[in-house]
């Protein structure tokens, strides 16, 4: 049974850097892709980031030039880092990975904090 464990979500003050971290561990063939969605209160999930095996990168308007999204295939692992953190960054941070191939089962991690202080 593959499993997501996140690390890295916390509280940061305004113009500082938080990186996450999410760890794929169990039977797992291969990761066709690993990316990181926020939600904040009262709003849908929305995208961050994703990064395929490929090593091709996505990311919302909103944190483009202030996030990076990177990976560690051998160790299954997606890192987000977030530098030049705003108030609006303030949100439920999601991992997810989706297996295999571009159909293959999406699999969600079960989310972080991550709180920007004003």
């Amino acid at each position: 049974q593959v499993q997501l464990v996140e690390s890295g979500g916390g509280l940061v003050q305004p113009g500082g850097s938080l990186r996450l971290s999410c760890a794929a561990s169990g039977s797992i063939f291969s990761i066709y892709a690993m990316g990181w969605y926020r939600q904040a209160p009262g709003k849908q999930r929305d995208l961050v980031a994703t990064i395929t095996s490929g090593g091709s990168t996505n990311y919302a308007d909103s944190v483009k030039g202030r996030f990076s999204i990177s990976r560690d295939s051998a160790k299954n692992t997606v890192y987000l880092q977030m530098n030049s953190l705003k108030a609006e960054d303030t949100a439920v941070y999601y991992c997810n990975a989706r297996l295999g191939n571009s159909l293959g089962p999406l699999l969600w991690g079960q989310g972080t904090q991550v709180t920007v202080s004003s």
